[in-house]
């Protein structure tokens, strides 16, 4: 895959922020997930550029039209005692896909996580995106089949904080 040198890559400014937000729809589309979109411009802003910043975002280019992106943010491991970089979202539009930017986006936070010393890099990928796992795995990462993620929103994440239980929380667990 061609790495194509008309694309320029830098951190998302405050600026960008409604390009990015036309970006994220993209990829909502994309991944048939448009009834999961809740987020705003200014929630996007508030949450890139508040203080302190939920996530950092690089945002892509190819002359003067917005290309793609990547958002991620620090995790931390218990067994490395070290921080760690979570790629949240990883996305090119399809114009601009097979010329080499997203292997650009993903090799410059992979350098941001070593700059900052942390000891891993990680990342989810839907179950459906075949092209994805080849992606990845053709850049040397590893498929962890023995994780699996879990998640509470909403209703089921005030009530998990607020000690109950009811509609998957607690439920089969002891």
């Amino acid at each position: 895959m061609p790495e194509d040198s008309g694309f320029t890559i830098r951190a998302a400014s405050e600026q960008d922020v409604p390009q990015l937000m036309g970006l994220i729809w993209d990829l909502a589309v994309y991944e048939k997930l448009t009834h999961e979109v809740v987020a705003t411009e200014a929630s996007l802003h508030a949450s890139l550029f508040g203080e302190p910043p939920a996530a950092e975002a690089l945002l892509a280019f190819a002359g003067k039209e917005p290309a793609g992106f990547a958002v991620y943010f620090h995790t931390y491991s218990t067994f490395l005692a070290r921080q760690g970089m979570y790629l949240h979202d990883l996305y090119v539009s399809p114009e601009y896909r097979r010329r080499g930017l997203g292997t650009q986006l993903l090799r410059r936070v992979a350098a941001i996580a070593v700059e900052r010393g942390c000891g891993r890099f990680e990342w989810v990928a839907l179950d459906w995106n075949t092209d994805a796992h080849r992606f990845y795995e053709d850049l040397g990462a590893e498929m962890m089949p023995e994780w699996r993620t879990f998640r509470v929103v909403g209703d089921s994440l005030r009530r998990l904080a607020e000690g109950g239980r009811g509609e998957g929380i607690g439920e089969g667990v002891s």
